[in-house]
Protein backbone atom coordinates (compact mmCIF):
# COMPACT_ATOMS: atom_id res chain seq x y z
CA UNK A 1 0.00 0.00 0.00
CA UNK A 2 1.57 3.13 -0.83
CA UNK A 3 0.90 6.88 0.63
CA UNK A 4 -0.59 9.27 -1.31
CA UNK A 5 1.83 12.01 -2.41
CA UNK A 6 0.31 15.76 -3.87
CA UNK A 7 2.20 16.80 -6.44
CA UNK A 8 2.33 21.21 -6.55
CA UNK A 9 1.15 20.59 -10.60
CA UNK A 10 -2.25 19.11 -8.82
CA UNK A 11 -2.84 21.41 -5.82
CA UNK A 12 -6.55 22.85 -6.18
CA UNK A 13 -6.59 25.98 -4.40
CA UNK A 14 -9.88 27.73 -2.91
CA UNK A 15 -10.30 31.03 -1.89
CA UNK A 16 -11.55 31.89 2.04
CA UNK A 17 -12.26 35.26 3.76
CA UNK A 18 -12.03 35.31 7.88
CA UNK A 19 -14.03 37.64 9.86
CA UNK A 20 -11.73 38.75 12.45
CA UNK A 21 -14.04 40.64 14.77
CA UNK A 22 -13.77 39.66 18.36
CA UNK A 23 -11.86 36.73 17.74
CA UNK A 24 -8.52 36.01 19.61
CA UNK A 25 -5.35 36.74 17.88
CA UNK A 26 -3.72 33.57 18.79
CA UNK A 27 -6.94 31.16 17.56
CA UNK A 28 -7.14 33.21 14.54
CA UNK A 29 -2.98 32.52 14.33
CA UNK A 30 -3.69 28.86 14.46
CA UNK A 31 -7.16 28.28 12.11
CA UNK A 32 -5.44 30.59 8.97
CA UNK A 33 -1.51 29.10 9.31
CA UNK A 34 -3.54 25.84 9.37
CA UNK A 35 -5.28 26.65 5.93
CA UNK A 36 -2.44 28.36 4.45
CA UNK A 37 -0.76 25.20 5.22
CA UNK A 38 -3.21 22.56 3.66
CA UNK A 39 -3.99 20.79 7.09
CA UNK A 40 -7.60 20.69 6.65
CA UNK A 41 -7.53 18.87 3.32
CA UNK A 42 -7.12 15.12 3.65
CA UNK A 43 -4.37 14.95 0.21
CA UNK A 44 -1.94 17.28 2.83
CA UNK A 45 1.78 16.99 1.86
CA UNK A 46 4.56 18.31 4.29
CA UNK A 47 6.99 18.96 1.64
CA UNK A 48 3.84 20.61 -0.70
CA UNK A 49 2.60 23.90 -0.48
CA UNK A 50 -1.04 22.54 -1.05
CA UNK A 51 -2.76 25.13 1.02
CA UNK A 52 -5.28 27.82 0.11
CA UNK A 53 -5.51 31.61 -0.13
CA UNK A 54 -6.74 33.21 3.01
CA UNK A 55 -8.40 36.93 3.60
CA UNK A 56 -8.72 38.12 6.82
CA UNK A 57 -10.53 41.38 7.40
CA UNK A 58 -11.52 43.46 10.27
CA UNK A 59 -7.84 42.96 11.63
CA UNK A 60 -7.98 46.33 13.39
CA UNK A 61 -11.10 44.48 15.83
CA UNK A 62 -9.12 41.62 17.13
CA UNK A 63 -8.77 40.60 20.59
CA UNK A 64 -6.37 39.72 23.10
CA UNK A 65 -7.07 38.08 26.37
CA UNK A 66 -5.19 39.54 29.69
CA UNK A 67 -2.86 41.88 30.23
CA UNK A 68 -1.38 41.36 26.62
CA UNK A 69 -2.10 45.13 25.01
CA UNK A 70 0.45 46.56 27.83
CA UNK A 71 2.71 43.67 28.53
CA UNK A 72 3.11 42.28 25.00
CA UNK A 73 5.73 43.94 23.70
CA UNK A 74 7.12 44.02 19.46
CA UNK A 75 10.56 44.14 18.27
CA UNK A 76 12.44 45.56 15.37
CA UNK A 77 16.02 45.98 15.04
CA UNK A 78 17.46 48.57 12.29
CA UNK A 79 20.79 46.64 11.87
CA UNK A 80 22.13 50.27 13.51
CA UNK A 81 23.94 50.56 16.61
CA UNK A 82 20.79 51.98 19.03
CA UNK A 83 17.93 50.80 16.08
CA UNK A 84 15.74 49.05 18.50
CA UNK A 85 12.35 49.68 18.61
CA UNK A 86 10.16 48.10 20.53
CA UNK A 87 5.96 48.97 20.59
CA UNK A 88 3.68 47.26 22.89
CA UNK A 89 0.30 45.51 21.36
CA UNK A 90 -1.95 48.49 22.21
CA UNK A 91 0.14 50.61 19.75
CA UNK A 92 0.46 47.69 17.56
CA UNK A 93 -3.50 47.57 17.09
CA UNK A 94 -4.28 50.87 16.06
CA UNK A 95 -1.43 51.86 14.27
CA UNK A 96 -0.20 48.38 12.33
CA UNK A 97 -2.98 45.93 12.86
CA UNK A 98 -2.38 44.05 10.03
CA UNK A 99 1.20 43.50 10.97
CA UNK A 100 0.27 42.27 13.87
CA UNK A 101 -1.72 39.65 12.69
CA UNK A 102 0.61 38.94 9.60
CA UNK A 103 3.53 38.13 12.81
CA UNK A 104 0.75 36.24 14.42
CA UNK A 105 0.02 33.80 11.81
CA UNK A 106 3.95 33.57 10.35
CA UNK A 107 5.38 32.11 13.62
CA UNK A 108 3.34 29.38 12.81
CA UNK A 109 4.19 28.72 9.50
CA UNK A 110 7.37 26.71 8.61
CA UNK A 111 10.38 28.31 8.20
CA UNK A 112 12.33 28.56 4.94
CA UNK A 113 11.57 28.60 1.58
CA UNK A 114 8.20 26.72 1.77
CA UNK A 115 6.87 28.77 4.48
CA UNK A 116 7.72 32.12 3.06
CA UNK A 117 5.90 30.45 0.12
CA UNK A 118 2.49 29.59 2.01
CA UNK A 119 2.93 33.58 3.85
CA UNK A 120 2.37 35.29 -0.24
CA UNK A 121 -0.93 33.59 0.04
CA UNK A 122 -2.31 35.63 2.77
CA UNK A 123 -3.73 38.91 2.66
CA UNK A 124 -4.77 40.97 5.75
CA UNK A 125 -7.11 44.14 5.56
CA UNK A 126 -7.67 46.37 8.50
CA UNK A 127 -11.59 47.13 8.02
CA UNK A 128 -13.91 45.08 6.54
CA UNK A 129 -13.70 45.44 2.48
CA UNK A 130 -11.23 43.59 0.20
CA UNK A 131 -10.26 43.35 -3.42
CA UNK A 132 -10.27 39.74 -3.93
CA UNK A 133 -13.95 39.37 -5.03
CA UNK A 134 -13.22 38.12 -8.26
CA UNK A 135 -11.79 34.99 -6.48
CA UNK A 136 -15.46 34.37 -5.02
CA UNK A 137 -13.96 33.53 -1.55
CA UNK A 138 -16.08 31.50 0.61
CA UNK A 139 -16.85 32.59 4.49
CA UNK A 140 -14.33 30.16 6.89
CA UNK A 141 -15.55 30.50 10.68
CA UNK A 142 -12.77 30.24 13.79
CA UNK A 143 -14.03 29.07 16.67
Amino acid sequence: MNSFMEKKETVDRKWYVIDAEDVVLGRLATKVATVLKGKHKPTYTPHIDCGDYVIVVNADKVRLTGKKLSDKMYYNHSGYTGGLRERNAQTMIERYPEEMVERAIKGMLPKGPLGRQMFKKLFVYAGPEHEHAAQKPEELKVD
